[in-house]
């Protein structure tokens, strides 16, 4: 999996401010292999939700860092040839610039946080 039309990429914000949401609920109503949404705007950010099975192309974002975090499974992070391993309750966060790429052998589930101007996909 690496042509960007494998990818089910939304960038509505989901959830409003000031409303209680569930991503078990946004988790259980995917089908596909490589799932990203973004769940709310805080500030200047975003938070999305991946669930994700695969691997992606390797991307930078010139002008925004990027956080992952680990809910569930295994998150493999290819950077500048090292790989990081990053297991449930771990995270890391990509400096802007960095090319890198995520993978998951099977499936996982990460939290994202960016600047509300991130291109998922990389500039």
């Amino acid at each position: 999996m690496s042509k960007q039309s494998d990818y089910a990429i939304n960038t509505d914000v989901k959830f409003p401010q000031g409303v209680k949401f569930d991503i078990g609920d946004v988790i259980n109503a995917n089908a596909h292999k490589w799932f990203n949404q973004t769940l709310v705007k805080v500030n200047d950010s975003v938070v999305r939700l991946g669930v994700l099975e695969g691997e992606f192309h390797f991307h930078k974002h010139d002008s925004e860092d990027e956080l992952f975090y680990v809910l569930e499974g295994n998150l493999f992070l290819d950077i500048d040839g090292v790989t990081h391993e990053l297991r449930p309750g771990q995270g890391f966060v990509v400096p802007k610039g960095v090319l890198h790429r995520t993978r998951a052998p099977d499936r996982v589930i990460v939290l994202m946080m960016a600047d509300a101007s991130v291109a998922p996909t990389g500039d």
